[in-house]
């Protein structure tokens, strides 16, 4: 294990920038295929936008699935890809890509490297970051949040949420069984948020107030009350948690200078999902082609599609169709491996470089 502040140097076949859902299967896939990976990806914990955005809400148009909460679709991949000894490096942001003699050389903004034979692309619409609430910046990781990882972190807690739209009132909605009061603070009287889940705020357990703003945070080591001004009349609220849900921003990034062709802002791809660089691939909504959908299941596919023909390219020869999972020879007693937890580099027998601290 090595925190961001200890730069890691892996080595592994496949590099796998992005640990939303896409990456993740990725990184699954090419250990069914025998390849050795690496994932990088800017947030803390696994999970992309469905982790930073909606973990708690229900998905229904994952296949398989009638219904399955972002966090558990999360878990569920983490923990399917964990007999293959897969390399997270997460709470970096990968800055560079350059050739090296057989393969790729990815770079992250702490000075970690991943050499690698391929890379697949699954960052999404890029890197997310929060809009921040300029008052609460003294107390981020002591209270302060922009979403909600785990609702039982919060029991017990006085619970502040900032915010209009969807996840703010999802949040609200979340919280409002599990901690001992929440209060949702929004600017403006209208909500952004579908008309469904706010009649069902109204009908919660939970304090709204509107044409209002946080506008300053208190406490010592950590956050303890919060001042919110309605007007001319400012209210000291009790907060051992706030959530600034007030969205992200999102953009490519340094993987829009890295050399690959770009269509609106997404990578264009083949049908192999390969880009216009030699054994670089990009899956899921950051990629483009003709008739794409943006669904989680398609990302999966691409996924798929994508680690076949990476598994071909570094091993020439094998069968671009693969072997039936079922004749694998591991086991789901091997999937009991944890979510990987920041600040951290996960590596094992399939890293044959071990990670340098």
């Amino acid at each position: 294990m090595t925190s961001p502040s200890h730069p890691a140097e892996v080595t592994v076949d496949l590099a796998i920038v992005g640990a939303g859902p896409a990456g993740l299967y990725a990184a699954y896939y090419a250990g069914f295929r025998g390849l050795s990976t690496a994932v990088v990806d800017a947030l803390d914990e696994p999970g992309g936008q469905v982790s930073a955005m909606y973990p708690e809400k229900l998905l229904y148009d994952v296949a398989g699935h009638p219904g399955i909460k972002g966090r558990d679709l999360v878990d569920n991949l983490v923990r399917q890809a964990a007999p293959f000894d897969t390399a997270y490096l997460l709470g970096r942001t990968a800055v560079g890509l350059t050739p090296r003699e057989a393969g790729w050389a990815l770079t992250a903004d702490d000075g970690s490297r991943v050499d690698a034979g391929a890379v697949v692309i699954a960052a999404g619409l890029g890197r997310f970051v929060p809009r921040k609430l300029p008052c609460s910046l003294p107390y981020e990781g002591k209270g302060v949040a922009y979403h909600v990882p785990r609702l039982e972190a919060h029991a017990g807690r006085d619970v502040v949420i900032v915010g209009g739209g969807d996840s703010a009132v999802d949040w609200a909605l979340a919280l409002a069984p599990v901690a001992r009061s929440v209060t949702l603070v929004h600017r403006r009287a209208a909500f952004r948020a579908h008309e469904y889940s706010v009649r069902q705020l109204h009908a919660a357990p939970v304090r709204v107030i509107t044409d209002a703003q946080v506008v300053a945070c208190h406490g010592g080591d950590r956050l303890e009350r919060v001042d919110v001004r309605c007007g001319e009349e400012v209210l000291t609220l009790p907060a051992q948690a706030l959530v600034a849900a007030l969205g992200f921003t999102s953009g490519l990034g340094p993987v829009a200078e890295w050399g690959v062709d770009l269509e609106h802002r997404r990578i264009r791809v083949d049908q192999s999902m390969r880009t216009n660089l030699p054994q670089v691939y990009a899956v899921g909504d950051g990629c483009t082609y003709p008739g794409r959908v943006p669904l989680i299941t398609v990302g999966f596919g691409e996924a798929g599609t994508a680690v076949n023909h990476a598994a071909v390219a570094l091993r020439p020869g094998e069968r671009l169709a693969p072997e039936h999972s079922s004749d694998a020879s591991y086991g789901p007693e091997a999937t009991a491996s944890a979510v990987p937890v920041h600040p951290s580099v996960q590596s094992g027998p399939a890293v044959p470089a071990a990670a340098a601290a």
